[in-house]
């Protein structure tokens, strides 16, 4: 009997994720990262913090069945500098740059100014999600762009890059893994003499004269969102000169997302100092945004981390992704984890420039993996 013809399929690339149908997006999404949901992307072109002058043009790739129902899609982005980003490329750009020509645009298929692994190609089968990878080169080649990244993809959804041909890049993050444990206290038996002190020691020293309040849901209020506002800009002004989003993107997520959100708030009296915003995904807490308007001791670890492990101890959570680099987490119970990217390259001579990168920089990160999992702060088994 001879095999049925595939399902006819088309690739087109839409103008925004607020375009697409929100039902239709999540139920690809599957609802447990909340950084590819409808909600998060939309609120980030309603609120300004994509699309017109930031440099994001979004740009996601649908794949549609003959019927015209969703079938595929990828939160993809025009993008004309690399900020935001944290898989940094701008050798790169200099380097074809030097060569006479173009880096940007580029297609960036990516959850914006979030360094949190996650699904990347959202389709309701292999085949669509291979149309995805194809129609992201298609878009690169149409246009006479320089490349394609997928950026933080989940580790299992790797091998269809790879297949496809794509660069392969892979980086470190540093994430607490849950073992069951029945508290904060429970953990730190793990944990060697000297780094139970340490940790025990920070943990009061933070909040000397402090009180910490965790709010989520329908009790977070204008007051915290103005506060978090405050502190993601003092964070923002500090590390790369403004902050990527706007202050609407905070009163959307507050409106849209805010039972998926946990604010950690830290206050000296009734006034506001520190804290730390963290979203919540089906099985993993992820750390997102913090800032402070005065430098207090261990107080951002306090907040980031020690907190987090609370609650997802609390909530029975099986990780803390607390965000991109770090390697004080190491000392603080967080391990070493790869993060995975995925690089097509139009121009044949830039890729195998790229290729030769890449192998260079994998040695010595594998390297450095095997440091961080030799210097992790747990007693060694009798």
């Amino acid at each position: 009997m001879a095999e049925a013809d595939p399902p006819a399929r088309t690739v087109t690339l839409g103008g925004g994720v607020a375009a697409v149908d929100a039902a239709a997006w999540d139920a690809l999404a599957g609802g447990g990262n909340p950084f590819v949901s409808h909600d998060f992307l939309t609120l980030l072109e309603e609120s300004g913090s994509v699309g017109p002058g930031t440099g994001w043009q979004a740009a996601p790739i649908l794949v549609e069945d003959a019927g015209g129902a969703l079938v595929a899609v990828a939160p993809a982005y025009l993008k004309s500098h690399s900020q935001g980003e944290y898989v940094f490329d701008h050798a790169w750009a200099d380097a074809w740059a030097r060569a006479g020509g173009d880096y940007y645009p580029k297609l960036q298929i990516a959850a914006p100014f979030t360094p949190v692994p996650g699904p990347r190609l959202l389709a309701q089968d292999e085949e669509a999600a291979l149309l995805l990878i194809r129609g992201a080169e298609a878009v690169v080649r149409q246009n006479g762009l320089s490349s394609a990244h997928a950026t933080f993809v989940a580790p299992e959804q790797m091998p269809l890059f790879e297949r496809a041909g794509w660069l392969v890049r892979r980086d470190i993050q540093f994430h607490f893994a849950n073992a069951g444990y029945a508290g904060f206290d429970d953990f730190l038996a793990t944990l060697t003499s000297a780094k139970r002190k340490q940790l025990r020691k920070e943990r009061a020293r933070a909040v000397e004269g402090l009180r910490i309040e965790e709010v989520t849901g329908e009790a977070i209020g204008p007051d915290h969102w103005d506060a978090m506002w405050a502190f993601y800009q003092d964070t923002g002004a500090r590390k790369w000169g403004h902050p990527y989003l706007t202050r609407a993107a905070f009163d959307l997520m507050g409106r849209r997302m805010a039972d998926r959100i946990i604010l950690v708030i830290a206050y000296d009296g009734a006034a506001p100092v520190a804290g730390a915003m963290h979203f919540l995904g089906s099985d993993t807490l992820y750390g997102r945004y913090w800032g402070c308007v005065r430098d207090i001791p261990y107080l951002h670890f306090e907040l980031c981390y020690y907190r987090a492990i609370d609650i997802a101890i609390e909530r029975g959570l099986r990780r803390v992704e607390a965000g991109a680099q770090g390697g004080h987490k190491l000392a603080r119970g967080y391990g070493p984890v790869a993060t995975w990217s995925a690089h097509f390259i139009a121009d044949p001579g830039f890729r195998r420039a790229v290729a030769d990168y890449l192998e260079q920089e994998r040695a010595a990160e594998v390297q450095e993996m095997e440091w961080l999992e030799g210097h992790m702060p747990f007693r060694r088994a009798e």
